[in-house]
């Protein structure tokens, strides 16, 4: 089976090179993506035969005498995360309009950043984790630069600078870890390092949780590093859009489950409080900095950063219950917001603006785009029936349960987790605000004279919008078939 793995990586790669060489962009980026897609059902098919675990491992040495290979393999957190990469990738695809320059590059970079996600996502050895995540990323630049719109220059340098930033944090605290054992036990292979961390050879300085926690945090815009996000996303093209809040952004919280929750248990502990804090920015300060929004592309990016504080809380919460929460909002948010991200491109293509006082009364010549619209909305704000709820109803429940110290720091009957999650339940209440707000500027009310012309989604592009919010509600109305993948993942990387 681990070829399959090998070719989930490679067809991405191999169709961007064939498609800078001049195979035909569209057919050949679409053709590698929905195979990618088949073979990682096929894998998650065979896994779940499987005793869980790491499975389906295979690769070759690189540099020996490090133990530095290229190795491959999955568990139910990966597989979860390449079948959200591989759902994406898809729909981007297919929703990619038509592009006038530079067809063959736009798709290259789509299917470039869709590899390197897939490739982080699979990566068994601490290095080659790192370098597909930073191949990924450079064709984020260069589809926002070239390919923007607004500020685009000003996004992708902002993007670029951060992320940069980001990334060399990261590489220091990664290198620490490595760092951490005596010389002869030394090892990327991360299955191994999660093993010897749980010795006495594990020495790690003081400093590395926190350059994780940073350099993860900025990748993930973490409040305060999130101010690189909604500029990038809001000035991208949809489908670059879509890859990078959908799929690329979960790096980094797949790397603090991954790396920093097996390996660093108490250093979560020790900066538990900070974390929290760092989480609320992200809910309630940038939740109201979303209903300031006058422009759809704005409000979708301030979202995607607020509902990452909703994934640490349930991190944070070192409990199964948050955990598998946190694992699913990051599966169904990325189809949501890749969704919202998709229609935002279709109305910017058919009206030219995003500015919600610019638009009303679509809905009467778009109805199937008003009622996907509707949907993905629902979804993003945790409406019943979709991932996103059955998600933030187990992280509210695992982190009111959660702390380390119940009594260190208390009001009144609740400790600071409490409080915190407490805190957290009136960001529902703003994203119900922001979201329908825009929902009812954009479709409702009378039509506005010069949109009377506009034409409704083509049949062809109604295919990746069921595909996206088809999985929202079969992992919301069953979420047990996700946790049934995850769970026994999680539950080993508890420490």
């Amino acid at each position: 089976m681990n070829i399959l793995l090998h070719l989930i990586v490679l067809l991405p790669l191999g169709a961007a090179i064939a498609v800078l060489l001049g195979a035909p962009a569209r057919k050949t980026s679409l053709g590698a993506s929905v195979t990618a897609l088949m073979l990682t059902i096929l894998t998650i098919v065979a896994y779940l035969k499987t005793d869980g675990g790491f499975q389906f491992g295979g690769g070759f040495s690189v540099v020996p005498e490090w133990d530095l290979k290229y190795f491959l393999g999955v568990d139910g957190l990966s597989l979860a995360m390449v079948l959200l990469s591989t759902i994406v990738t898809v729909a981007a695809v297919w929703v990619t309009p038509k592009v006038e320059n530079g067809e063959n590059a736009f798709y290259a970079c789509l299917l470039f950043i869709a590899a390197g996600a897939i490739g982080a996502f699979l990566s068994l050895d601490l290095f080659f984790f790192y370098a597909f995540h930073e191949l990924a990323l450079i064709p984020t630049f260069i589809l926002i630069g070239v390919w923007g719109s607004g500020e685009k220059q000003q996004a992708a340098w902002r993007i670029t600078i951060y992320l940069a930033i980001g990334s060399i944090i990261l590489l220091a605290g990664l290198i620490g870890v490595y760092l951490s054992f005596p010389a002869d036990l030394r090892t990327f292979d991360i299955p191994e390092l999660h093993r010897l961390s749980k010795t006495t050879a594990f020495l790690p300085g003081k400093w590395i949780f926190p350059t994780l926690l940073v350099g993860f945090g900025v990748l993930v815009s973490l409040f305060p590093f999130h101010s690189w996000a909604p500029k990038a996303y809001a000035s991208a093209p949809a489908p670059a859009a879509m890859l990078h809040a959908g799929v690329l952004k979960k790096f980094g919280l797949y790397g603090m489950l991954r790396i920093a929750l097996p390996m660093f248990p108490l250093g979560i502990q020790q900066y538990d409080y900070l974390i929290l804090i760092l989480l609320i920015g992200n809910i309630l300060f940038i939740g109201l900095a979303t209903i300031a929004q006058k422009q759809l592309d704005s409000t979708l990016g301030y979202s995607s950063v607020m509902h990452m504080g909703y994934i640490y809380l349930g991190i944070v919460s070192m409990n199964l219950t948050g955990l598998n929460g946190a694992a699913l909002l990051m599966f169904a948010h990325g189809l949501s917001i890749a969704a919202l991200f998709a229609m935002s491109g279709m109305i910017r293509e058919r009206t030219g603006t995003l500015e919600l006082s610019d638009l009303g009364g679509l809905g009467k010549r778009a109805p199937v785009l008003m009622f996907c619209f509707g949907l993905a909305t629902f979804a993003s704000i945790g409406l019943p029936g979709f991932g996103n709820f059955a998600a933030e109803t187990m992280v509210f429940f695992g982190a009111f349960s959660g702390g380390f110290e119940a009594n260190a720091f208390a009001v009144g009957s609740f400790n600071f987790h409490q409080i915190a999650t407490v805190v957290g339940l009136w960001g529902v209440v703003i994203s119900a605000v922001y979201m329908l707000r825009a929902y009812r500027k954009i479709f409702m009310g009378d039509l506005v004279a010069r949109w009377a012309g506009i034409s409704d989604i083509a049949a062809t592009y109604k295919i990746p919008l069921v595909l996206l919010i088809g999985t929202l509600l079969v992992s919301g109305l069953y979420p047990k078939g996700f946790l049934q993948l995850v769970g026994p993942t999680l539950s080993r990387l508890l420490p």
